[in-house]
């Protein structure tokens, strides 16, 4: 048996590739290994060996050790985006290398200020040639068992994997390229094209046009699938370069794409708003992920009869309820940053939404205050704080952002570093506390009204609703909509009812991969689809969705249905987690006082998906079909 063990080239926490919030590195497409969550910014050689790849952008390495290991180091996801921007490469390509050498140094934190996921997978790219690939670091190790690709059966409706042209004379990247122009609908049909270490980054103008069966079956090419409004085909380290320079050749398309901008340009309008409202919200939900685990767990212990002293009671509570008491801050914050403007400014307008001199949301909720009314032109305002609001700091920030940088525009340098920062609060504060808050907020409490009024449907409809549309919503990239929703939710009744119908929804779409998966007699295709299952079970759907249920669409179509039971029996019970970010397996943390009802609503998911698709579909007569 021919093993490989790497030690880590990275410190942090070793983790699972399922668990990389990325499909081509979470379903094993682009080799075996590990990954290191929150790493420190230095990244060591694990071999002694050949610099083979060294990325323009600095955020990738590509090892070939002296053993015949093909290793790829990717610092980050999608960090191609940030240009080599808080990268520092030691060494360059083609430089022999030394085990313990330093290769790279990164700053994480500016990576993460900048809206990146550090997570660095490390892979052996040449997975088939070992059985086992072990990785470690420190006293943890994460081992992965490979099996010799299967010989596969081509079907006979199987798209045709070479053109009617004659490519065989040209070198592979030549050929690959070509093929990969005939299949996207011709040059008209790329906007935009950019690569990173492992994937040639499309920008689309008619998805209609695409062959996506026949690009996926080239020789080369490894996977393919849409993220981010962007068509990415999976193709290898070393090998997209070549591709890539031989795609654009002869185009105007080198050097001179923003595919990020572009990508933004071809979304519709509710796919800006979703993904403008996910840049927002997406910072903060880790501190209201860990504020939900704190209530579940203080909830858990209550019920199960312990007794806590008032100090420790109180203590508990600086936990659970300090992110809710300042959300307009961590909101204005966000918010701020994402336009464009000073965050430190969007803090302080936040807090000033719900400084101590206002009269308190939730008092003036109890009946326990009452608010401060102004005359403003002959109308009496009320102003209040806005404690747990959301709507107010978000409009604010966006606000006061747009007026810093037309402040800039004429405000002189040397006294701009006083001026602007001051005519951005005065104004922003007296719009936000007297015109802008008052009106926000009673749209807010209209808009989550109703929504709240739906969730609790009888019977559980609104769940059943919910739940069977959810994965739809994520397909068509507006899903983060839903983020303002249950950051009111928490922020209003201290749980998220959103969390508990969704996450019938997620397990269901792996429930019927399962069922492909034990349906498929290929070896190599049963280990591919298992490899992309399991990111399902941790809250991640993408992989199963774009790489196994949406292509195959009935099964997509029963793990709707699955996900709709689900959601119907979550409605119909009530649940709700504590806390929101984090689903199926992960979120049994947010459920600790409603286990039973919690794991139900996931078996019901599952269970019903798999079923329907085992029993109604046939991978082997319709996979190619």
């Amino acid at each position: 048996m021919k093993e490989i063990r790497l030690n880590s080239p990275l410190k942090g926490q070793l983790i699972e590739l399922k668990d990389v919030k990325d499909p081509a590195f979470a379903s094993g497409a682009m080799g075996k290994g590990a990954a290191v969550k929150d790493p420190e910014g230095k990244v060591y050689s694990p071999v002694d060996g050949t610099v083979t790849v060294l990325f323009g952008t600095k955020h990738a390495i590509g090892i070939h050790s002296e053993d015949g290991a093909d290793i790829l180091i990717h610092v980050g996801i999608d960090t191609v985006n940030l240009g080599g921007k808080y990268f520092d490469a030691k060494i360059e390509q083609g430089d022999a290398i030394k085990k313990g050498q330093l290769l790279l140094e990164f700053d994480p934190e500016g990576i993460k200020s900048a809206g990146y996921d550090t997570t660095t997978p490390v892979l052996v790219t040449n997975a088939f040639d070992y059985d086992k690939i072990t990785v470690a670091l420190g006293d943890k190790e994460i081992t992965t068992v490979t099996a010799e690709p299967a010989e596969e059966e081509a079907p006979a409706a199987e798209a045709p994997a070479e053109p009617e042209e004659d490519y065989s004379d040209l070198p592979k990247e030549e050929r690959v390229a070509k093929l990969i122009w005939k299949y996207v609908g011709g040059r008209d049909n790329v906007r935009s094209a950019e690569h990173c270490a492992t994937r040639l980054r499309l920008i689309i103008n008619d998805k209609s046009k695409l062959n996506e069966k026949a690009i996926e079956n080239i020789d080369g090419v490894k996977g393919q699938f849409f993220a981010a409004a962007q068509y990415q085909i999976i193709l290898g380290t070393g090998f997209v370069d070549k591709v890539f320079d031989a795609f654009v050749a002869g185009t105007g398309l080198a050097g001179a794409s923003n595919n990020k901008a572009e990508a933004y340009a071809q979304m519709s309008m509710a796919q800006k708003i979703s993904r403008t409202l996910g840049d927002v919200f997406v910072p903060i939900i880790p501190v209201l992920v860990a504020t939900g685990l704190f209530m579940g767990l203080r909830g858990a212990s209550l019920s199960l009869g312990v007794q806590f002293s008032d100090n420790v009671l109180r203590m508990s509570q600086i936990l659970t309820d300090t992110a809710f008491a300042f959300l307009p801050a961590l909101v204005c914050w966000s918010t701020t940053k994402r336009f464009g403007g000073t965050p430190v400014i969007g803090i302080v307008l936040g807090l000033m939404l719900v400084a101590p001199q206002l009269p308190n949301a939730y008092a003036i909720a109890a009946g326990e205050a009452q608010p401060i009314m102004m005359d403003i032109f002959g109308l009496s305002v009320p102003v209040v704080g806005y404690q747990g609001s959301v709507l107010p700091a978000l409009v604010l920030g966006i606000f006061a952002a747009k007026l810093q940088k037309w402040l800039k525009t004429f405000i002189p340098d040397v006294i701009d570093l006083i001026v602007t920062p001051f005519l951005t609060l005065f104004i922003s504060m007296i719009l936000g506390l007297l015109i802008v808050g008052p009106i926000m907020h009673w749209i807010e409490l209209a808009v989550f009204g109703a929504i709240q009024t739906f969730l609790a449907l009888p019977y559980g409809i609104g769940g059943f609703i919910v739940g069977g549309v959810h994965q739809v919503i994520v397909v068509f990239g507006v899903h983060h909509v839903f983020n303002a929703l249950e950051v009111q939710l928490l922020a209003t009744t201290g749980v998220d009812p959103f969390n508990a119908i969704i996450t019938g929804a997620i397990i269901a779409q792996g429930g019927a991969a399962a069922a492909v998966a034990a349906r498929t007699k290929n070896k190599k295709k049963r280990a591919l689809y298992v490899s992309s299952i399991v990111p399902a079970f941790l809250g991640i759907t993408e992989p199963v969705i774009f790489g196994i249920n949406l292509r195959l669409m009935k099964p997509f179509l029963y793990a709707l249905v699955g996900g709709a039971c689900a959601g119907g029996i979550a409605g119909f019970l009530h649940l709700a987690g504590t806390g929101m970010g984090i689903t199926v397996l992960p979120g049994t943390l947010l459920y600790l006082d409603h286990l039973p009802q919690y794991i139900l609503v996931n078996i019901v998911g599952f269970a019903v998906a798999f079923a329907l698709t085992f029993t109604l579909f046939n991978p082997e007569k319709e996979d190619e079909a």
